[in-house]
């Protein structure tokens, strides 16, 4: 790998930059919080090749959502599923618009012609 490969990577929401101990720090909680989510199965960090736990921005994301669920007085197990619920909701949306958008490129002049509404008899 050379050093523009690893640039590449800060930009990838998904590669697992950070270590368990700088994870909590950035997101203020302890070490223990993480292995309880990880344990709820809410987010699952990747090793490294020494068996180190090792997260992504994304899983921070995740994670500090449910601290801020937590936080608020919501059980870890309650929170870790709020937070996967949210998630699934929000990837059915962003799924949801795809298509819709899809549907209207496909066919720009029947939705145009009538407005997009039931025809009248």
């Amino acid at each position: 790998m050379t050093a523009d490969d690893s640039y590449d990577r800060l930009d990838d929401d998904d590669y697992p930059a950070y270590t368990m101990g700088r994870a909590a720090e950035i997101l203020g909680t302890t070490q223990g919080f993480l292995r309880a989510i990880g344990d709820a199965r809410l987010i699952t960090p990747l090793r490294s090749a020494g068996g180190h736990r090792r997260y992504s921005r994304y899983q921070l994301r995740i994670a500090a959502r449910a601290r801020e669920l937590v936080d608020q007085g919501t059980p870890i197990e309650a929170a870790c599923r709020i937070v996967i619920l949210e998630d699934q909701l929000e990837e059915a949306q962003r799924i949801n618009a795809e298509y819709r958008r899809a549907a209207e490129s496909a066919s720009p002049t029947a939705a145009a012609s009538d407005g997009g509404r039931p025809q009248r008899p």
